[in-house]
C-alpha cells in the first residue's frame, strides 16, 4: 500500500508544478546546504500523538492521537481543538477546561510523534519508504535509509519535490552521485518535512525495460535446433 501512496504524490506534485517543472538544485555555498535551520515554534498538526500529562492527577493521563477533524477527546473534556495549536496553547486551553474540576490543575502537554514531520523516498531503491524525520537528514542518508539505491538507478538526476510559496510544490534535480563521490558535497542537501525524494531509472534500465516488454515477449526465439519459439516468462 505504501508505494502506490507514494507513487500518487509524486505524480499530483510533477502534475502541479509550474513552468517547466523540474529545477536544478538550489545554490548553495560552504557547506549551507548541511547546517539544520530549526523551524519555527511547532504547531500540533493532524495524527500527532500527544501524551497529556497531570502533575497531581495522575489518574487522569492520557495518550491521545489528533483525529482528522484536529480535535483530541480527553475523559472529562470531548472534542478539544487542537491541530493549528502550539503545545503551550493547547496546555492553556486544558487547564482553563479543568479549572471547574480541579483545583489549580497543572498540565503539560507533549508531542511524542509528529505525523507530519516525514520524507518520502520512491524509485530505484531497494525499499521505498516513509520516514520518520526526528531530526537532521540529508538525500543521501534519506536513500540509505531506504535500502539504497538499486544498479537500475540515475543518482545524477534525483528528483526532490517540496513545498513551496503558498503551498505549492518545487521540483528540483540533486546530483547524489557527485555527493557520493565527494566530488559535490553541497548536493547532499538537508530534507524537510513532507519532501519527496524520487530516484529514477537509468537510461539502460529503461531501455532493458521497453526490450524485455516490447522485444523479448512478442519475437520468436531461435534455438540451436533451428526451431522457433516465444520465450515465456
Amino acid at each position: 500500500m505504501l508505494r502506490p501512496l507514494i507513487l500518487v504524490l509524486l505524480m499530483f506534485c510533477l502534475c502541479t508544478c509550474s513552468g517547466s517543472a523540474v529545477k536544478t538544485a538550489p545554490q548553495v555555498t560552504g557547506g549551507e546546504s548541511r547546517v539544520f535551520i530549526p523551524q519555527s515554534e511547532y504547531r500540533i498538526q493532524v495524527g500527532d500523538s500527544l501524551e497529556i500529562k497531570f502533575f497531581y492527577n495522575p489518574e487522569l493521563n492520557e495518550l491521545v492521537s489528533v483525529r482528522p477533524d484536529g480535535r483530541i477527546s480527553l475523559q472529562l473534556a470531548h472534542d478539544v481543538p487542537a491541530a493549528g495549536r502550539t503545545p503551550a496553547e493547547l496546555t492553556a486551553a486544558l487547564v482553563e477546561i479543568y479549572e471547574p474540576a480541579i483545583q489549580r490543575p497543572e498540565i503539560a502537554v507533549i508531542v511524542r510523534i509528529f505525523a507530519s514531520f516525514r520524507v518520502y523516498v520512491d524509485g530505484e531503491v531497494v525499499r521505498p519508504a516513509m520516514i520518520p524525520l526526528v531530526g537532521p537528514i540529508t538525500v543521501l542518508q534519506s536513500i540509505s535509509a531506504a535500502g539504497g539505491a538499486k544498479e537500475t538507478a540515475r543518482l545524477r538526476e534525483v528528483v526532490i519535490i517540496r513545498r513551496g510559496p503558498e503551498n505549492r510544490p518545487i521540483a528540483f534535480k540533486i546530483d547524489v552521485e557527485s555527493a557520493a563521490k565527494g566530488v559535490d558535497l553541497t548536493q547532499d542537501i538537508l530534507l524537510v518535512p513532507s519532501d519527496i525524494v524520487y530516484v529514477p531509472r537509468s537510461s539502460i534500465a529503461n531501455v532493458n525495460k521497453w526490450i524485455d516488454l516490447y522485444v523479448r515477449r512478442n519475437i520468436p526465439v531461435v534455438t540451436t535446433f533451428g526451431y522457433s519459439i516465444y520465450e515465456t516468462r
